[in-house]
């Protein structure tokens, strides 16, 4: 059986969250327990309720949702919010990354596709927008060359991944989740951790998103 995905939606308009909620719960194993119109809101909620995932709006009337994703972040570690915005200012987006946001997705999603990333995200998928991925990578790549002296500014890296490690750490960034990839390739739940805890610690990276950043950077994986 399917586990329950606990949802709350924080967005400011009212007919928004409605139509966000009544799409949504037309997944059986998606349920909105909770809906907040201000950020600190939000944020007691967080510390309250039983939480899978939170779509979390950026233009909020009190504190913005990048303020809101922060504070749930640093007393919540295991609830995943994905950034759910019209917004795509490069800014705003790697501040989101930042403050500990899981996936970054504009308002013009469609909502099985949603459904599909809230399903991968709370099972510790990975995902970005191709749109905002593109901005990730731009700004990323303009950092890394200011960094870089001249000589090797034109140098592509060797990757320090084995052949399976790029295998699994594609299929993250194609959305899939730990039991997904490892049907795909037919290996054990607990061998596809191990995978991604040694890519994790090879590329001295925090998590999958910015373990999937760097390789798509570095031309390791597309």
């Amino acid at each position: 059986m399917t586990k329950e995905i606990n949802l709350m939606i924080v967005e400011d308009h009212a007919l928004t969250r409605i139509g966000l909620k009544t799409a949504l719960e037309e997944n059986s194993n998606l349920k909105v327990i909770a809906e907040a119109e201000y950020g600190q809101t939000a944020i007691d909620m967080a510390n309250s309720l039983n939480l899978d995932v939170i779509l979390m709006d950026l233009g909020l009337p009190d504190i913005n949702g990048i303020e809101a994703t922060q504070a749930i972040k640093e007393a919540n570690q295991d609830i995943k919010i994905i950034i759910l915005t019209s917004h795509s200012n490069d800014q705003e987006v790697l501040k989101a990354f930042i403050a500990g946001a899981d996936a970054y997705c504009l308002k013009d999603i469609k909502p099985d596709n949603l459904t599909s990333i809230i399903q991968n995200i709370a099972q510790g998928g990975v995902w970005l927008d191709p749109a905002i991925a593109k901005i990730v990578l731009n700004k990323m790549i303009k950092l890394n060359n200011l960094n870089d002296n001249l000589k090797s500014d034109n140098l592509k890296k060797e990757s320090p991944l084995t052949d399976r490690e790029h295998e699994v750490l594609q299929l993250l960034a194609d959305g899939l989740n730990n039991i997904e990839i490892a049907k795909k390739i037919c290996i054990s739940q607990y061998t596809v951790k191990a995978h991604i805890g040694n890519i994790l610690q090879k590329l001295s990276v925090d998590d999958r998103t910015q373990a999937v950043v760097r390789a798509m950077r570095e031309g390791w994986i597309t």
